[in-house]
């Protein structure tokens, strides 16, 4: 099967029109080198995955990159004045100042510094994530072996913190999902995630005659709630929860914000919603929450209690909030880039300035892939892995299957590379004329 594919670059400001032609042309060996030998090109010949100074074995799982691990650890949510730091800062600033414990000090602990290899058994199993669930899928995620994994959501650690006695608190963190690749795409995000339970006393107290209702039955499984809850216990979880959302997105986007909940499937909430608000004249889904399944709930040891949790993307924020259109800047390290967030106050107002003016190269590549053992996501591995942050998109354009072949999909690909620029620029607009010849 043969895919034609035509990848669109832009020369790096600081780069020579050569240089770029010499980094073009090794960067279609390595891709074609990488789709023939399958997803194991893109991993060192070692033995051991090292992370944090531990080593993991390697086995028939490992597919972390040499391009994921140069990133694991940056922390973006943690540089101050990045713009996923000043939205993680706004966030909590929100919830230190609206949620109060009895002693006057914050309701709801913060935990952003925890450590983004996880077990399998937490990243899933904690969950309640079916064994044959789509998510666990070695084409989505990023595995160091069978038994570690990079975290793929901030939900890995929910569990572990309810166990040790906590009743509220946030997570920030990044997260690593092997993904397609355009300017709202990257295998590297970052996630906030939310977590309250409630004893049967907190939540009823302010209810009349709340001392005759509780927050456990046998009954019916339902759409509105779960076989062990009553329906008064889920619902004023529920209300309480979209309310506490309703407040940050206000707090972030301003009052006048039109907002709508979309009942939706997550295999650790039921009910579970997600909510849209209204921007630029279309409805965008901002984040994913519901009620607490009590089988996790009770797993933490908390049977008492009922709860709700959400998860939030701090890049769909940001993008949204400061207008930024790529996801990529976020890990430029250009100063004009990181300047523009250098505030005095996190909930200062600011408008991102784009950076460069030069427009795309493009550039066309074509290849055989092998018949079996072939996934997408292997194949934006590749791109990434040897053409980094220049990688702006990759679509499909056109498939050909030749006629001597008795198997195989017609297919087309369509790739476009796209930079980040750099803060120098000696590239002459002759030889960037030159080159777009």
């Amino acid at each position: 099967m043969r895919l034609c594919c035509s990848l669109r670059s832009v020369i790096r400001l600081g780069e020579s029109a050569s240089l770029h032609r010499r980094r073009w042309k090794g960067l279609a060996k390595e891709v074609f080198r990488g789709v023939m030998s399958g997803p194991a090109a893109s991993s060192s010949g070692k033995d051991c995955v090292e992370l944090f100074g531990k080593l993991h074995p390697r086995d028939d799982y490992t597919n972390i990159t040499p391009k994921i691990l140069s990133n694991v650890g940056r922390n973006l949510h943690n540089q101050k004045h990045h713009p996923l730091w000043l939205i993680k800062e706004r966030i909590k600033d929100h919830f230190y100042k609206q949620y109060m414990g009895r002693h006057g000090n914050p309701l709801f602990s913060v935990y952003d510094n925890l450590c983004p290899v996880v077990t399998v058994e937490q990243n899933f199993d904690s969950l309640l994530i079916p064994p044959d669930h789509a998510s666990r899928k070695k084409g989505d995620n990023y595995y160091l072996n069978r038994g570690h994994m990079l975290r793929a959501h901030t939900s890995a650690h929910q569990r572990d913190l309810m166990r040790s006695g906590l009743d509220a608190f946030l997570v920030a963190g990044d997260v690593y999902r092997r993904d397609e690749i355009d300017a709202s795409h990257y295998p590297i995000f970052h996630q906030m995630e939310g977590v309250r339970l409630f004893s049967n006393h907190e939540l009823f107290a302010s209810v009349v005659d709340g001392e005759h209702l509780h927050l456990f039955e046998k009954g019916p499984r339902t759409l509105e709630k779960q076989d062990t809850h009553t329906l008064e216990a889920v619902k004023l979880v529920e209300f309480n929860l979209k309310e506490t959302l309703r407040k940050l997105i206000t707090h972030l986007f301003g009052e006048d914000l039109e907002i709508r909940w979309v009942e939706c499937y997550f295999p650790f909430t039921h009910p579970s919603f997600e909510m849209e608000i209204r921007f630029q004249g279309d409805w965008l889904e901002v984040l994913g929450c519901g009620v607490m399944e009590q089988q996790l709930v009770n797993s933490a040891g908390a049977q008492d209690k009922i709860g709700w949790a959400f998860g939030l993307g701090l890049e769909r924020l940001a993008m949204v909030l400061y207008k930024i259109p790529d996801i990529r800047l976020f890990w430029s390290e250009d100063e004009r880039f990181l300047k523009q967030f250098c505030v005095s106050h996190i909930n200062q107002n600011i408008t991102f300035q784009p950076l460069s003016k030069y427009p795309p190269l493009i550039n066309d590549i074509s290849f055989w892939l092998p018949s079996e053992g072939y996934a997408e996501n292997d194949f934006y591995d590749l791109v990434r892995n040897v053409g980094g942050d220049l990688v702006e998109k990759v679509s499909l354009v056109d498939r050909f299957t030749h006629p001597n072949v008795l198997t195989g999909i017609q297919q087309q690909v369509h790739v476009y590379i796209h930079h980040l620029p750099c803060p120098s620029n000696r590239v002459t607009r002759a030889e960037l004329q030159a080159e777009l010849k």
